[in-house]
């Protein structure tokens, strides 16, 4: 019989990455740290990478956060998939 798989659990607080595919724009940063802030106000300057696509029409944004639990991800993902420029968040 096979064992049941059953995904990992995080333990909170930790240090949660956050990855933001957006199209390239001049305040796509801006406004995913501003989304980011709201639910995580501790994020500094440190904590942000950012990477263009090969052709230069997207942009990565990665922000690694204190995660205290799922409902603030949850919540978080959910209002960061409504910027207009958001593609993706992983």
């Amino acid at each position: 019989m096979a064992a049941e798989f059953e995904p990992p659990t995080i333990e909170f607080p930790c240090e949660y990455p956050i990855k933001v595919i957006a199209e390239q724009e001049d305040t796509v940063v801006r406004e995913v740290l501003q989304v980011v802030r709201q639910h995580a106000p501790e994020v500094t300057p440190d904590q942000v990478t950012t990477r263009p696509s090969r052709a230069g029409n997207f942009l990565s944004v990665r922000v690694t956060i204190q995660a205290t639990g799922e409902e603030q991800l949850k919540a978080m993902h959910a209002d960061l998939m409504n910027l207009s420029n958001v593609r993706l968040v992983l």
